[in-house]
């Protein structure tokens, strides 16, 4: 079997297509498959694209000959079934409503925790996981069923690491008694948190980080931005292409202004304006809208340090504020931003976990006002259980 696995859709991932090539190529297909990898890199369009090309479905992968299904997608196979961890109380209609979404579009947003409405993009996080219930009355029951016309029956369940314990241990029977031609196909953007009795019944197939001229190429070619638009968008991707897709270019040029804004009252310490800015910001984003901003102000510092050490604006991202990084640039020239981007990187995982947003963005700014001047934070890091000082005066 010669099939050039996921290029229709898929973008990057030379090496894990390259391996499911060779799964396909060999016949010998196991029941149960774990794709991982960073947000927003493609790991339920690589599950779907697998699920399609194990039932003949030629659709996201180039089938050609190879061909033995008449169904248009996965969507419509009645031996595919996608599952994506949901909230406590949400209804069969609003899922398939979600997995309507994703048929036509197989890197779209669905995911509640993510896209908490499909109508009001500004809808606070959800917590979305596999309840027992979910597993017992709506995913078992297709394990025990037997293919109608592919050549498997397929389950797809996606960020399996929100299982619950209770389900991760039911569903580990599952996979200790496969039935006969079921298979599995599960996605994690964290491996290490799986049960090791899940993770060591899977075949693995980790996806990489996408480059910023992958995320780029994507963004012109799939989704038909202009080239600058897509050079700027990538840059700040931090290499979530996902959900790069859909950033407002207006709002980002806003976010900027208000990221300079952000770099100036952190070295001035200004309590009252910091406390009114990041309250704004948490008001109004939700949890990756936060993240797209600290990539914003990690952008920035680059800026930063390219500029201080070329003195050349062409290698500048955020041309437009080039006077606010010169002046910068000129009046602090102790300011320690490798630093600065460590801390900013260790702040991500806070604000994913759910952690208050304003008290992240200040604590930052504290940290960042010292490192401006070439001091070391108020807290040093073998102490960083400590509380955070009060402004000083």
């Amino acid at each position: 079997m010669k099939i050039k696995f996921g290029n229709r859709r898929i973008i990057g991932q030379k090496r894990a297509k390259e391996q499911a090539e060779r799964i396909l190529d060999s016949g010998r297909i196991s029941h149960a498959y774990l794709i991982s990898g960073p947000k927003g890199v493609g790991k339920t369009a690589f599950a779907l694209t697998f699920a399609e090309a194990i039932n003949g479905i030629d659709h996201l992968s180039d089938l050609g000959e190879y061909k033995s299904s008449k169904k248009s997608s996965w969507f419509t196979h009645p031996d595919i079934h996608v599952f994506i961890p949901k909230p406590t109380k949400v209804n069969t209609e609003e899922l398939r409503d979600r997995l309507q979404l994703l048929e036509k579009d197989p890197y779209e947003i669905i995911g509640f925790s993510q896209r908490p409405s499909l109508d009001d993009e500004s809808s606070k996080n959800l917590q979305a996981f596999y309840p027992i219930d979910y597993f017992r009355d709506d995913i078992r029951p297709i394990a025990k069923l037997k293919p109608n016309e592919g050549n498997r029956v397929v389950i797809i369940l996606t960020q399996v690491e929100t299982m619950r314990k209770e389900t991760a241990n039911a569903f580990l029977k599952l996979l200790e008694e496969p039935s006969d031609r079921l298979m599995f196909i599960l996605t994690t953007e964290s491996y290490e948190s799986l049960l090791p009795t899940i993770t060591s019944r899977c075949q693995h197939i980790p996806l990489g980080s996408l480059s910023t001229r992958e995320v780029e190429q994507g963004l012109v070619e799939v989704d038909g931005l202009q080239p600058d638009e897509a050079a700027y968008l990538s840059r700040v991707s931090n290499g979530n292409y996902a959900m790069t897709r859909f950033f407002d270019i207006s709002k980002l040029k806003e976010n900027r202004e208000e990221v300079v804004k952000y770099m100036r009252l952190a070295y001035g310490q200004d309590a009252a304006g910091l406390s009114t800015l990041v309250q704004d910001w948490q008001s109004s984003n939700n949890i990756e809208g936060l993240i797209a901003l600290t990539n914003l102000i990690e952008m920035y510092i680059r800026d930063l340090m390219v500029y201080r050490e070329t003195g050349k604006k062409e290698f500048i991202t955020n041309i437009d504020q080039l006077e606010s990084i010169q002046k910068f640039v000129k009046a602090l020239e102790d300011a320690r931003l490798e630093e600065m981007i460590e801390h900013l990187d260790q702040f991500r995982a806070p604000i994913r976990q759910y952690t208050n947003p304003k008290l992240v963005f200040i604590v930052l700014a504290l940290r960042f006002s010292n490192l401006m001047r070439g001091l070391d934070p108020f807290i040093p890091e073998e102490e960083n259980w400590q509380h955070v000082p009060a402004f000083s005066s």
